[in-house]
């Protein structure tokens, strides 16, 4: 029991100690709470009075929470003078930031109270100004002094991130915890009072493949060799936590996504180990044969493949390019095909990156190989001569028939056609040649001249019998072979000139030849004096030996006036088998020379002219020539007016070509109305009348019977032969003979007897022949066409 006792007592005490700390504190609290204005009097030990200094307001900062939300006003603090001695004459007036808004005081207590919800995150602070005055007279007892009232942070914000969204790239197979991306929060409350903005991040989404710093948000990868063709994208969600990341912190979120970009870390692959492919032979060298495509799932410049031919019997057959849109091979035919040599081959295609990363060399080769076979297909080909061209020979002026060569050709194909050929004549348009069409033997038609045409270029078809659309073409070049059938001649028509003064021996011209043979069969040339001529005593020849000859003079003393001109026989034979000769002529003239062997001149003339007559005679006598010639054809141009035909022809006279006998003559010696001369012209006397306007559909012959008449024939006689074969003569229409017998002038009763009126009557009668009658008829068909053409104009 005593025990017992013990332990209550000292429970006691124990509660008594704790008491009186609760109230020491609460005293000292209210003191803080509670500054005097001025300062008062406290007794010391043993009765001593202490006297204290006036200090006014004493002031320590005041405190409120924010987002209070209670039913009643916070009371912030309390005012106090020291000359208060509570009677209720001070009063507590409070001014500033928010005084009588948001902050009221008690004039009597001096309690200040918020009557509103505070945010620190809108105002951290507030400033105001205390004074106490007297009630009654509102005299200032205390000057005034400013206080603050700060606002004190609760932990009401979350944390927010820059950004709801982020996005970031990191290479795929990167070490872990290599750093893709730092991500950032804020948190509005104070960073200064607890811990309300500590943040700490954490990964709420996107464990095991990625990390985040607790305290930076760096985003870090977790996971070894992760591979984009296995998975290209992440989404990652990543938290920013207050209050240090404890229970009951605020927090936000926000998302990432992380792309793994490509490395080449991947070779290609071919899907298959042989390619099929099949070809014509008929196709032409960059023909396509066929593709093929080698894997890669890696991207972009990691994923491009280059492809080549490594080995195989077609290597020299066939090429390999590579397509850069497709990423494929792309086989193509490099050189002619034949079935019938070879029907397939063999090919090794590598497939290899273009860029390769050393980083992942170890990988192992980023290549592939892949087995491509190609059939060739046999096509219908047309014939193949056996030469791409042929060249023949065959010798000039050879008989016809003669052959030249022999071409061939063949079918390519299985089933060996035979083949016929013939020439094109388009090459061939003389028709020099002919061609066998079954064994392609070549002939000559006629003979060839090879200085005509040296070479004969033709062009030989091959076609099959079977099948006329195949054919083949091969040119024949034909060379004519020369023969010496040429004689050499004089290289220019020479004329020479020697001097009258001329020394013997003296070399006067060098002459050369020409000969259209071959060189063959052409130079060397021998120049010589006919045999008959040899010991010719005027002029020798010296042959050159350079395909030239000299021409001298053998003796001195030339005259012009005996001989002027001479005529020099020169024998040129060429070197050929047989030798062809001929024998050229020389003209040498003699002329006269100076001193100094320059011509003076050449015509043996000029002697005869100087001995009689001077240059001032000559001239006269040519004028007086002249003027003789002028009076002849005047002469004969005045006889020839005299002799024109009494009628005039007029473009206005409606009676052109009538003549009109209206006078009774003057007998027969009037001889200005008839011409005798007309009526005895020689065609008439034979029997013949030509006609001059129109042209005959036959010629008129002369009757069997009538004789010529003589020269002396009677006039009467004449006309009336004449006028008898005009009757007779059906095809022999009016010569200009219209006669006009009788005239009634204008206006008479009776009719005109004239068919000249009858084109104003409503005839019947079709005058379109006159058209076909020529000029001189031309008025004539115009008056009486007049007619037609008036109702075609109407």
């Amino acid at each position: 029991p005593k025990m017992k006792e013990d332990n209550c007592l000292h429970a006691a005490l124990i509660c008594l100690g704790m008491l009186y700390y609760s109230h020491a504190i609460t005293t000292e609290k209210l003191n803080h709470a509670r500054p005097s204005l001025h300062g008062h009097h406290e007794k010391g030990k043993e009765g001593q009075v202490l006297h204290r200094s006036k200090r006014g307001w004493v002031w320590n900062q005041f405190f409120v929470i924010e987002e209070y939300t209670g039913p009643d006003p916070v009371l912030v603090g309390r005012l106090h003078s020291d000359i208060d001695s509570g009677d209720g004459n001070i009063k507590y007036i409070l001014s500033g930031e928010g005084a009588g808004i948001i902050f009221v005081i008690d004039d009597k207590s001096g309690n200040i109270h918020a009557t509103k919800t505070l945010d620190r995150e809108e105002r951290a602070q507030y400033t105001l100004t205390a004074q106490a005055v007297d009630r009654n007279t509102n005299r200032p007892l205390e000057p005034p002094s400013e206080f603050i009232v700060k606002v004190q942070d609760i932990n009401d914000n979350p944390p927010e991130f820059l950004h709801e969204n982020y996005h970031a790239n990191v290479p795929e197979r990167s070490n872990v915890g290599t750093s893709v991306i730092q991500v950032t929060a804020s948190d509005a409350d104070d960073p200064t009072y607890g811990n309300s903005a500590k943040l700490v991040y954490s990964i709420l989404e996107g464990q095991p493949y990625f990390s985040v710093e607790a305290q930076t948000g760096i985003i870090r990868t977790a996971l070894p060799n992760m591979d984009r063709e296995a998975k290209e994208e992440y989404h990652v969600v990543i938290q920013a936590k207050d209050m240090g990341g404890h229970m009951g912190g605020l927090s936000g979120t926000t998302k990432v996504t992380i792309t793994l970009t490509d490395v080449n870390d991947n070779p290609p692959k071919f899907p298959q180990s042989v390619y099929q492919m099949s070809v014509s032979e008929a196709a032409v060298p960059g023909e396509e044969v066929g593709r093929v495509k080698a894997k890669d799932p890696d991207i972009g410049e990691n994923g491009l493949v280059a492809y080549s031919i490594i080995d195989g019997d077609g290597m020299d057959m066939f090429e390999i390019t590579t397509d850069y849109e497709t990423q494929e091979g792309v086989v193509k035919l490099k050189k002619l095909l034949d079935f019938e040599t070879k029907k397939s081959y063999s090919l090794k295609v590598e497939a290899a990156n273009v860029h390769i990363d050393p980083k992942f060399i170890s990988n192992g080769p980023f290549k592939d190989t892949v087995t491509v076979k190609i059939s060739v297909e046999d096509a219908d080909e047309p014939p193949v001569f056996l030469k791409p061209n042929y060249i023949f020979e065959v010798q000039e002026n050879a008989a016809s028939g003669t052959v030249v060569g022999k071409v061939h050709a063949k079918d390519p194909d299985a089933a060996n056609s035979a083949i016929r050929y013939s020439i094109d004549r388009h090459t061939d348009l003389e028709r020099y040649f002919i061609i066998n069409a079954e064994d392609g033997n070549i002939k000559t038609i006629k003979a060839l001249d090879r200085e005509e045409i040296a070479w004969h270029n033709i062009s030989v078809f091959a076609v099959e019998v079977h099948k006329q659309h195949q054919e083949a073409k091969v040119p024949v070049a034909i060379k004519v072979v020369d023969v010496n059938d040429n004689a050499p001649k004089f290289a220019a028509a020479y004329e020479a000139f020697v001097c009258e003064n001329a020394r013997s021996n003296q070399q006067f011209i060098t002459i050369s030849a020409d000969d259209k043979d071959d060189s063959a069969n052409g130079p060397r040339f021998i120049f010589s004096l006919p045999p008959e001529i040899i010991h010719n005593p005027n002029f020798t020849l010296r042959d050159n030996r350079d395909n030239t000859a000299s021409v001298l003079v053998r003796r001195e003393g030339f005259s012009r006036q005996k001989q002027d001109l001479y005529l020099l026989p020169i024998v040129i034979s060429d070197g050929g088998l047989p030798p062809m000769s001929s024998t050229n002529t020389l003209t040498i003239r003699v002329c006269g020379c100076d001193s100094n062997g320059s011509l003076l001149s050449c015509n043996a003339e000029a002697y005869i002219l100087n001995a009689g007559l001077s240059t001032g005679a000559l001239v006269a006598i040519l004028t007086c020539i002249v003027i003789l010639l002028v009076i002849v054809v005047l002469f004969v141009t005045l006889k020839r007016q005299k002799k024109e035909p009494l009628i005039v022809f007029e473009e206005e006279d409606v009676r052109e070509n009538i003549i009109t006998y209206d006078d009774e003559g003057g007998g027969e010696e009037d001889t200005e109305a008839f011409d005798i001369a007309t009526l005895q012209n020689p065609d008439g006397i034979n029997g013949f009348i030509p006609r001059k306007d129109i042209k005959p559909e036959y010629q008129y012959m002369p009757r069997p019977g009538l004789r010529p008449a003589p020269n002396s024939v009677d006039v009467d006689d004449f006309i009336n032969t004449r006028i008898q074969e005009a009757d007779n003569d059906p095809t022999a229409p009016p010569y200009d003979s219209i006669q006009i017998y009788g005239y009634e002038g204008r206006g008479s009763v009776a009719g005109s007897l004239s068919s000249l009126e009858s084109a104003t009557t409503d005839s019947d009668l079709d005058y379109d022949y006159l058209q076909n009658w020529g000029p001189r008829f031309k008025k004539l068909a115009d008056l009486y066409g007049s007619k037609d053409t008036f109702d075609d104009d109407s």
